[in-house]
């Protein structure tokens, strides 16, 4: 443990200082300690079927492990505790990867009196692309809505999209130019209001952690933190329409006359 602690921080400062030879070297230093550790247990629960099916799983992942390669068409590990967890690219200098699973955030297109709601979360498993996910998205937001979605504002990544065909021409994505009036200019300029709703969603309410295990805990994290960011709208709102009666209330009640002295 102690000579593995240490090789992986090497590792970890080789290449952030792009010494990659030398993170190389650590990572090389880490297999071996590896798979020296897997053949000791191998050698140990031999012959004990009991052990043999408690580990199971844990030296399959660690044969996954150092198999693994940079385009392995199998799914790779990130994390022995929850081998579900994909890499997820962002596209940012400061952020370029994510590590989880994707989810898909609506919210509405004009402001609430309560505040900018949302409307809809789901996870997506499979790191599929943006634009394919509006096939399944739409029906379900449509479903909680009660109401028809007459327009879908969306961001560059939904170009290409497989919404269904009456759903086609409402789909209007980040940066198009064709067939946009003034009236569409100053909607998408609303656009934007999705991204801090998921910002708060994420840092406020803990969707950017989930503490919930395996893929049914992916699954309902972010119903969970999306339904907590909605009530603490409410609350909020709930909050303000009670000082403001209790303002109201005060400055309508009469104060007492001054007593005549006799």
């Amino acid at each position: 443990m102690r000579v593995g602690k240490k090789a992986l921080i090497q590792h970890q400062r080789y290449a952030h200082a792009r010494q990659y030879k030398r993170a190389g070297r650590q990572l090389r230093k880490l297999k071996t300690q590896l798979r020296r550790t897997r053949r000791d247990i191998q050698r140990k629960i031999k012959g004990n079927p009991a052990l043999e099916d408690a580990f199971r799983r844990p030296l399959w992942l660690a044969e996954r492990v150092l198999t693994q390669k940079k385009r392995d068409p199998l799914p790779k590990v990130y994390a022995l505790h929850a081998p579900e967890v994909e890499c997820i690219g962002k596209g940012k200098a400061h952020k370029p990867y994510e590590f989880g699973v994707k989810v898909s955030v609506a919210t509405t297109l004009n402001r609430c009196k309560g505040g900018q709601f949302a409307i809809h979360a789901k996870a997506l498993p499979g790191r599929p692309y943006d634009g394919h996910t509006l096939e399944t998205v739409i029906p379900e937001i449509e479903d909680l809505a009660g109401a028809t979605l007459k327009r879908i504002l969306a961001d560059a990544g939904y170009r290409g999209h497989n919404a269904p065909g009456v759903y086609k021409p409402r789909v209007l994505a980040a940066g198009r130019k064709r067939r946009v009036t003034p009236q569409i200019k100053r909607q998408m300029k609303r656009r934007a209001a999705v991204e801090p709703v998921i910002g708060h969603i994420k840092n406020g309410h803990r969707m950017d952690r989930n503490f919930l295990a395996h893929k049914q805990g992916d699954a309902i994290n972010p119903i969970l933190a999306n339904d907590g960011y909605n009530f603490r709208l409410i609350l909020k709102w709930i909050a303000l329409l009670w000082a403001l009666f209790s303002i109201c209330v005060t400055a309508n009640r009469k104060t007492p006359s001054d007593p005549i002295p006799a």
